[in-house]
């Protein structure tokens, strides 16, 4: 028992020792955007650190100088005397290195996994969102081995996204780091988020922190747009492919004075052309035209920082069969008209900037109107959504930090849809209101513990407790460890969620008394950061387990005529194993390769109430990707390539006495590539998405008799559409 005491006596004077004033501060590149990565350490020592997802680094002093150095590839070093270590500093690095009238540019990391933070985090940039077509958010992780994003249906066109084997609605949305696209909004906001307004995107896998809440089951996806004072001063995208779709694209920003900007964002986009390239006589693609836009104002007193902005989206989809040739006298078709509106504001205030304390107040509010016809079956649904989230944070020591703060969320449902011949109301409402405490314990960036808890309270499902706890450990700088564990709930909406099986012929039955889902998730990361010929390898490990303790099951194995929802009675798992690697081989070429399997279960029951546990449907085995881009020295020209090997799976069961689908489906690989030109303040692109033109040859069952009892729009596992040839044109006019 002594030596136990003298251990914990050395392990808190060692944290008092550690915990004297760090040097902190932040370095961006000419045109204010953090410098990711970044090497800082004292002139003439081996002292250093690196700069995170924010550009934000720490350092302890040393007696020997006082000269801070930054440096990055392809950038002019900076030599910083710091005379105060309380001051909170600013370095701006430029971004060429001049060489006898020679350039010399190192190009910028696309997709960054952050070594600092202790969640598992990898950062998508502006950059890397460039290496494709990237129109919305729903086509941004075509080079991201971690994300799926695949069609519900192959009639309305609704996406979805599945990580860690689990379907999208178990993983949180976000937008600038307050929840979005919930509930009626879920099955088509991938495509309410332009690619050109996105400044970047964070996934985060497994449970995350609880300050955002408690529905992270899965992981979470945070989408940050382009903010005033660090936008360009106007850029713009337009973009054309061979099937018909074309869009435009604009910001501007605009900076009052030295405390007040402001951004307008503009979209349009429109998909209207018929085509049917695997003559099944309905639409390959649904029709679409959008408008889109966000006006958001920033402002910044001293310790006082406030942004304000709203958002407004109109779009009409249309899907069903192909009427060009007057083959359907009385056409199946879907007809979806959706109005959103947006309003939020985020304040600040900084009460002590060198013990980093500052409280903050999030509000925001939505207005979601979808009125929909799938053929003669009207689906209307309108939602009310109001989010507040008052945080308090502040730094004790460099080793002791504590976040604490309350929120609310209020959902309002009117939603009424035609089942069974019967016209039904879901009106219904939900608030909850919530707290939560959160502890982060920092050894000298060695050890970070990150350990939180919030209690919420639900109208309609009472009390519920979400803990979570976060390790990281650095045994050594090219070694990292993360391991993570805890809870997640949510509020299953289950025709918002799933209106697209509207398009098909089954009979949909919906228990009462549905259960609010609840689940463990736990997780393990190593990073391995290998100094190899002069560069990096970095290659990553990880294992994710989702354990579900209630779930709304979608069962559409029992009744290949039906599907049904029901809570769960059994077991719900998903297992998912994932190595990736990547490696600089020459100056401005990188190759990632990664490899993911997913061994995914849920117990269902069949008509007679027997239980019994099979893989989800629809669902890939494996994936592999193969991703390599390269960047001309002067930046001139790039050139990306990405391969997708995607493994087979199960199908749902087909019925036995007439079965109209194979019960699993097979493998299939997609490959996009996409050439960008460079100029000085422009670039022009093409490139093609599935370049070898592989399609799922019957993505609709049925497609004959749409009226009839066997029509199926939703047994989609593959593209539903063939190669796609495009080209565009980006214009960038920076801020001096």
């Amino acid at each position: 028992m002594k030596s136990i005491y003298l251990l914990l006596l050395f392990i808190l004077f060692s944290s008092a020792v550690r915990a004297g004033e760090k040097v902190k501060g932040y370095v961006y590149d000419e045109r204010k955007q953090p410098i990711i990565g970044a090497n800082v350490y004292w002139e003439g020592s081996q002292n250093g650190t690196t700069t995170d997802t924010d550009g934000f680094f720490e350092i302890e002093p040393i007696a020997a100088t006082q000269n801070l150095v930054v440096s990055y590839i392809g950038y002019t070093p900076s030599i910083t005397p710091v005379e105060n270590p309380q001051t909170l500093l600013h370095i701006t690095i430029k971004g060429e290195v001049e060489l006898s009238e020679v350039v010399v540019s190192e190009r910028k990391m696309g997709t960054i996994a952050s070594r600092t933070s202790v969640l598992q985090t990898s950062k998508i940039t502006y950059d890397e969102l460039c290496r494709a077509a990237c129109c919305n958010l729903a086509e941004s992780f075509e080079t991201n081995p971690s994300v799926d994003v695949s069609y519900s249906d192959a009639a309305t066109g609704a996406r979805q996204i599945k990580l860690l084997g689990l379907s999208g609605t178990y993983v949180q949305m976000l937008t600038e780091n307050y929840p979005n696209f919930r509930g009626a909004a879920s099955l088509y906001g991938l495509d309410y988020v332009p690619g050109p307004w996105m400044e970047s995107i964070q996934v985060s896998k497994g449970t995350s922190s609880v300050k955002n809440g408690y529905e992270a089951l899965a992981g979470q996806i945070n989408v940050e747009f382009k903010k005033p004072p660090t936008a360009d001063i106007f850029s713009g995208n337009v973009f054309a492919s061979d099937a018909g779709r074309y869009e435009a694209n604009t910001d501007a920003s605009w900076h009052i004075n030295d405390k007040v900007s402001t951004g307008l964002l503009l979209h349009y986009s429109n998909d209207t052309r018929q085509h049917d390239g695997n003559g099944d006589g309905f639409l390959d693609i649904p029709l679409t035209e959008q408008y889109n836009l966000m006006n958001r104002w920033y402002h910044q007193l001293d310790n006082y920082i406030a942004q304000y902005g709203f958002r407004y989206l109109h779009e009409n989809r249309t899907g069903g069969q192909d009427t060009r040739h007057n083959h359907f006298p009385d056409p199946y078709r879907i007809h979806l008209n959706t109005n959103r509106g947006e309003l939020f504001t985020k304040q600040a205030y900084i009460i002590d900037k060198e013990k980093v304390e500052s409280v903050a107040l999030i509000l925001s509010g939505s207005y979601h109107d979808q009125r929909s016809m799938y053929d003669r079956t009207p689906y209307n649904i309108y939602q009310k959504n109001v989010y507040a989230s008052l945080l308090y944070e502040k730094e004790f020591t460099p080793a002791h930090s504590l976040s604490t703060g309350l929120s609310l969320n209020y959902d309002g449902f009117n939603e009424n849809v035609t089942l069974n011949h019967a016209r039904t109301p879901f009106n219904r409402s939900e608030t909850v209101y919530g707290a939560y405490v959160q502890y982060t314990y920092n050894w000298d960036d060695k050890l970070i513990l990150l350990a939180g808890i919030r209690g919420d309270y639900s109208t309609l499902y009472d009390f519920f407790v979400t803990p979570r706890v976060h390790l990281k450990y650095n045994p050594f700088d090219w070694f990292h460890i993360r391991a993570s564990a805890g809870k997640g709930f949510r509020t299953a909406n289950v025709l918002a969620e799933n209106n697209f099986l509207l398009a098909s012929s089954r009979k949909i039955t919906i228990a009462d008394h549905l259960d609010q889902e609840e689940a463990w998730n736990t997780g393990l990361n190593l990073s391995f950061y290998v100094p190899l010929f002069g560069k990096e390898l970095t290659i990553n490990g990880e294992w994710y387990y989702t354990n579900f303790l209630h779930q709304v099951v979608v069962d559409m194995d029992s009744d290949p005529h039906a599907v049904r929802f029901y809570n769960l009675d059994g077991k719900s798992y998903s297992n998912s194993y994932q190595i990736e690697a990547s490696y600089p081989f020459f100056r401005g070429f990188t190759l990632t390769a990664a490899y993911r399997y997913t061994d995914a279960k849920t117990d269902y029951q069949n008509e007679a109430g027997e239980t019994y546990r099979v893989k989800k449907p629809l669902m890939n085995d494996y994936k592999g990707l193969i991703t390599a881009s390269y960047q001309t020295p002067l930046k001139k020209w790039q050139f990306d390539l990405t391969s997708q090997f995607n493994g087979g799976g199960r199908m749902p069961t087909p019925d036995v006495n007439n079965p109209l689908w194979e019960p699993d489906f097979n493998a299939f690989t997609v490959v996009n590539a996409q050439v960008t030109k460079y100029f000085k303040t422009w670039s022009i692109y093409v490139g093609a998405e599935n370049l070898f033109d592989y399609k799922q040859s019957n993505p609709i069952i049925d497609a004959e008799n749409p009226r009839g009892d066997n029509f199926d729009g939703t047994m989609v596992w593959g593209p539903v559409h063939g190669r796609k040839i495009y080209a565009g044109l980006r214009v960038n006019i920076g801020r001096d």
